[in-house]
């Protein structure tokens, strides 16, 4: 009988297109060149978008508060104190919550969640709905006093923005996650001029991975953005300082001392918006009529302090100049804060990177008045400290401050604060204040990167090499007798000829089929069972290949096999792969000493 030996996946494509090719870095390929040339659109488009939205806010705030039509920044320091200041905020949440109600839900909210569950859930496709409700509402929340930023609103539009694109195009879900979050990073990047911050908040928030698949369009996104920037919304840095800070090396421990305050203050102001957001649920009223209750916490809180309302961005300035007094910082520090949980907790529209900057720099620049230097140095600290602990940013944090103010020589002391904040706030808290709402959904998610042990494993290293084979010669009544009578038989048997060259594979299930037909008793195995379209995998392939061949051919275990003889060499089962699994758990786990003093 002449064997001929089971072929791989040459006629058969048992991988779900993955190929079997040498190992390399990076699994990315030509396409991103299309991913490439696409986010040159999209970053366009985004920073358009804020271009759009900032001058809609601007539109709005003026025509609310000064009666005018005008795209001017507002400063609520020129707002006088009157019942409009109550009402405004309430009208303006009124009018959201119809907006939520009969337009689209998503825009409630400060729209990085909303990101994050579309990316995770939604397979990257937004509705052309949110491209343009968002910004909207956004607008009227934030132009009728909400003490909201523009950074949350317009990541949700530039990634509407990206994923509508996208959806012009065949294109998977992870390509489509590519563009959506180019195009929330070249909004930021507008709004801000923070092109490094931008890209590293999406590696950090919103593409789950750090591939070049992804990480090169979103970074073309951005570069594309920052050059639109002088045109559309202006150049250079958007509150520049430069601080001579000549510190000795203790300044590194005062900068982390002030990023666990800054992550205490994110842990309570976080436990605070959730416990708020649970007595709103608990009121026996549609949500829609949420914002205008929190509008109306807005409106006091404008009477008290006018400056806590809006973007604030005016505030952000005084900080890091010191051009601002004591009494002002707490009355902002405490109404900004007050109001901002109570208006974010309604359901209202609008983002919380610019409240988190001027509660975290108020707090700052408090504790900087007894500490060494410039308290608008400290005002620094706290703001990137706040940001990356309350987002679990730490590097997001530690960029946008040096982008914010063009100031490089503070980057050691803003990396030590956003690190210790971070580090408070993921010891605190199970979850940020982004993926809390989302766990609130019931969808937990984990931004823990790592190196998958599916990729990093061979099939040698798990493949059972000792294997309990069939002759190909054997006959069919011989094999039956084998499977079903013999108490240590197994439930799957590799069939091999000469040399041991893999034939196929039978199961208990053949066997109880052939029962019922002597005629085929006297049959070989070889001749019942040949089939050159067996899913096989090779000793080198990762396990994950193994993985992906064991899903496209339903099948639990794969037989290994020389590449060109097609000698059997081992067996992966699925419990092979679980032990794999439970193996890397112990590697986190399991602690030892293998250095010891003796005596």
């Amino acid at each position: 009988m002449q064997d001929t030996p089971i072929q791989s996946s040459h006629s058969h494509d048992f991988s779900g297109g993955a190929s079997r090719k040498d190992n390399g870095d990076f699994t990315t390929d030509k396409r991103v060149l299309v991913l490439i040339a696409m986010a040159l659109v999209v970053g366009t488009g985004g920073a358009f978008a804020a271009w759009v939205l900032i001058n809609l806010i601007a539109l709005v705030s003026n025509a609310v508060w000064l009666f005018k039509i005008s795209t001017e920044p507002l400063s609520f320091a020129m707002v006088t104190r009157s019942p409009w200041m109550v009402a405004a905020p309430i009208l303006g949440g009124l009018v959201i919550g119809l907006m939520a109600r009969y337009g689209s839900e998503k825009i409630r909210g400060h729209g990085i969640p909303e990101a994050i569950e579309a990316i995770l859930i939604g397979g990257s496709r937004m509705s052309p709905k949110v491209a343009v409700l968002k910004p909207l509402s956004s607008a009227i929340s934030i132009g009728s006093g909400g003490p909201f930023g523009a950074e949350g609103p317009i990541i949700m539009t530039g990634g509407a923005i990206g994923s509508l694109f996208a959806q012009f195009f065949h294109m998977s879900a992870a390509e489509r996650k590519t563009l959506l979050v180019a195009g929330a990073a070249a909004g930021m990047t507008a709004v801000f001029g923070t092109p490094i911050a931008a890209v590293m908040l999406a590696v950090e928030l919103l593409l789950f991975e750090w591939k070049p698949r992804s990480f090169i369009p979103v970074a073309v996104a951005a570069c594309v953005s920052v050059v639109w920037r002088p045109v559309l919304l202006g150049s250079g840095a958007l509150f520049p300082a430069h601080f001579d800070m000549s510190l000795s090396w203790w300044s590194i421990v005062l900068a982390a001392g002030l990023g666990i305050v800054s992550g205490l203050q994110s842990g309570l102001l976080t436990t605070l918006l959730y416990k708020i957001e649970d007595a709103f649920e608990k009121l026996p009223i549609h949500w829609m009529w949420w914002p205008a209750l929190g509008g109306l916490v807005v409106g006091l809180g404008g009477l008290i302090e006018p400056r806590a309302l809006g973007v604030g961005y005016d505030i952000v300035a005084d900080l890091l100049h010191s051009h601002i007094t004591i009494a002002a910082v707490l009355a902002i520090l405490l109404v900004k804060a007050g109001i901002w949980l109570v208006a974010l907790s309604s359901g209202t529209s609008g983002g919380v990177l610019a409240p988190l900057l001027i509660l975290g720099g108020t707090l700052g620049w408090l504790v900087g008045l007894i500490l060494p230097g410039d308290p608008g140095f400290w005002a620094m600290l706290g703001m990137a400290a706040m940001m990356g602990g309350t987002m679990r940013a730490p590097l997001t944090g530690t960029f946008f401050a040096v982008e914010l103010t063009g100031d490089m020589s503070a980057l050691v002391p803003l990396l030590a604060a956003t690190v210790a904040a971070y580090a408070v706030t993921v010891l605190l808290l199970k979850r940020s204040i982004l993926t809390e709402k989302i766990a609130r959904r019931g969808q937990h998610i984990t931004r823990e990167y790592g190196i998958d042990p599916f990729e990093l494993t061979r099939a040698r290293d798990i493949m059972i090499s000792k294997v309990d084979t069939l002759p190909a010669s054997m006959r069919l009544s011989e094999a039956l007798t084998q499977m079903t009578e013999q108490p240590d038989a197994h439930r799957f048997y590799p069939v091999v000829g000469d040399n041991d060259r893999l034939v196929g594979m039978i199961s208990r299930a053949d066997a109880l089929r052939w029962q019922g037909k002597p005629e085929l008793m006297d049959q070989s195995l070889y001749d019942a069972i040949s089939d050159t379209s067996l899913p096989v995998a090779h000793a080198e392939d990762t396990v994950g290949r193994v993985a992906d061949i064991m899903i496209q051919a339903d099948t639990g275990r794969v037989p290994v096999v020389e590449p060109q003889t097609g000698r059997l060499v081992g067996l992966i089962a699925r419990k092979d792969l679980l032990r794999l699994r439970s193996a890397t758990n112990r590697a986190e786990l399991e602690r030892g000493a293998y250095l010891r003093s003796k005596g």
